[in-house]
């Protein structure tokens, strides 16, 4: 049949939370190193437009500095969206481990409980009234 069908492909392991904040937290530091080079090309514009007349060559260079202008808009746009969209994968990543502490918690009281019934079954409550009323005790309860 595996000739004929071909094998299944093997299964990728499911994406892990953490890793895709740090695939999108590098792709936001990529994005601010674009915004950093497109704020020193509007900063090369800027000097150049002071020093220039009015006139056809600054209307050039004008419509260059609003294009890169509208570029780095989006740029920051685009940078807003994937630091909102890590923010809220490591709130769920929080979430996820804080359930995980809970149930480590809720299990280890369990044990815990197991354990106290254990040892209270071993002590014999007749020789600790026993033991309580002995006439050194002042408030012995007998």
């Amino acid at each position: 049949m595996n000739r004929l069908f071909g094998r299944s492909k093997p299964k990728e392991p499911p994406p892990n939370l953490t890793d895709a904040v740090t695939k999108v937290d590098s792709r936001v530091e990529s994005l601010d190193k674009k915004i950093g080079k497109l704020d020193g090309e509007l900063a090369k514009y800027k000097d150049q437009m002071k020093k220039m007349r009015d006139g056809p060559s600054k209307n050039m260079v004008k419509q260059r500095a609003l294009r890169i202008l509208k570029q780095k808009r989006m740029y920051e746009q685009q940078r807003e969206n994937m630091v909102q969209q890590s923010f809220n994968m490591e709130q769920a990543n929080y979430a996820i481990q804080t359930v995980k502490d809970t149930k480590t918690t809720v299990d280890a009281m369990k044990l815990g409980v197991k354990e106290m019934k254990k040892e209270f079954k071993k002590v014999n409550l007749g020789e600790i009234e026993v033991s309580l009323c002995e006439p050194s005790v002042s408030w012995c309860m007998c």
